[in-house]
């Protein structure tokens, strides 16, 4: 009654199934609440199996917004194999539009393997890694950078060390028809969703679809067109069910953000101006921005500079920072 994750899903049910992932956790107001992660299961015979989520982080929304359309839009007839929709995985952080469920505190994202006996968070991680993931051949976990940074629209996928799998994660990544994407390399026990799909044996792909904690026709379009084309390329549908296939798409520049030194971090209180914008080629040394100490007006704003040359990949929207934000990266492009 107190603990682990329960459902009703039938995973080998034909048809259309709304559900409930149901967490206990007692609360003030509610000693025997549960916390209800909405479920989506889509299955019309043998053939791929998909999972598709978004809310790992509650203040991105492109993904949320996107999924909760194909729930309503996709037709069990239209599809073949097995469609599972996750559309506001951290619900509670969701539902308070924070990166971080105001629960436990819990970051999804940095939850994984999870703990079966854990805060509401860690349970839903490790079911997610040990049940739900391992029941799916892929997994795209829809992102963007939510509302405290603007980012750069770029696919991803982890380094996978089965090099047949690692082939066909960059390939399914490309076929998203981002802009850019980018190979992360987080180990063996990343805390990712990502990490977890691998470790659950499927195969993961994620990308930042936006930023700013909003939605915008550019990102929505963005996010649209990658989950249509997806689909189609997995064999799940015949046509896009989002929207029509748009103008031919440019091959995606493959990025690489393995080093703290790619990334310029505050180091006190203070106010940041930026001299780029996102997707700018810049050069090591090169002016990133100004630092303002508005508290003392008789300093100069301090010039910073990158240690790095690359694209900006992401910038920090909130002016005011403290010390440890991250106020800018670059990638490096890279050959592959």
């Amino acid at each position: 009654m107190h603990t682990g994750l329960v459902h009703t899903l039938d995973f080998d049910r034909d048809g259309k199934t709304l559900a409930h992932l149901s967490i206990p956790f007692s609360i003030d107001r509610s000693p025997y609440f549960q916390v209800k992660v909405p479920i989506c299961l889509i299955r019309n015979g043998e053939g791929p199996s998909l999972l598709l989520m978004a809310g790992n982080h509650g203040d991105e929304y492109e993904g949320e917004l996107s999924l909760a359309k194909l729930v309503r839009r996709l037709d069990p007839k239209r599809i073949r194999g097995r469609v599972t929709i996750l559309p506001m995985a951290n619900a509670p952080a969701v539902m308070a539009a924070k990166r971080c469920s105001p629960l436990d505190g819990g970051n999804l994202n940095r939850a994984f393997p999870g703990d079966p006996s854990g805060a509401p968070t860690s349970r839903l991680a490790y079911f997610l890694e040990t049940e739900l993931f391992a029941r799916h051949d892929v997994v795209f976990d829809i992102h963007s950078g939510g509302t405290s940074m603007e980012h750069l629209p770029t696919a991803l996928v982890e380094r996978n060390p089965e090099p047949e799998r690692h082939r066909r994660g960059v390939e399914l990544m490309r076929t998203l028809g981002m802009p850019y994407g980018f190979i992360a390399d987080n180990g063996a026990a990343s805390p990712t969703s990502m990490g977890a799909a691998r470790r659950a044996g499927a195969i993961g792909v994620s990308g930042e679809f936006g930023g700013g904690g909003t939605a915008t026709v550019d990102s929505m379009a963005l996010t649209a067109r990658a989950l249509d084309r997806l689909m189609v390329a997995l064999g799940v549908v015949d046509a896009p069910v989002l929207a029509p296939e748009a103008e031919p798409i440019a091959p995606t520049r493959l990025l690489s953000l393995s080093r703290h030194s790619q990334g310029i971090y505050a180091t006190r209180r203070g106010w940041f101006e930026p001299a780029v914008r996102l997707g700018d080629s810049v050069s090591a040394g090169q002016l990133a921005g100004w630092y303002h100490d508005l508290e003392r007006l008789d300093v100069d704003e301090e010039a910073l500079h990158f240690a790095e040359s690359g694209i900006v990949l992401s910038r920090r929207l909130h002016t005011m920072c403290e010390a440890g934000d991250c106020l800018m990266q670059v990638a490096e492009p890279v050959e592959g």
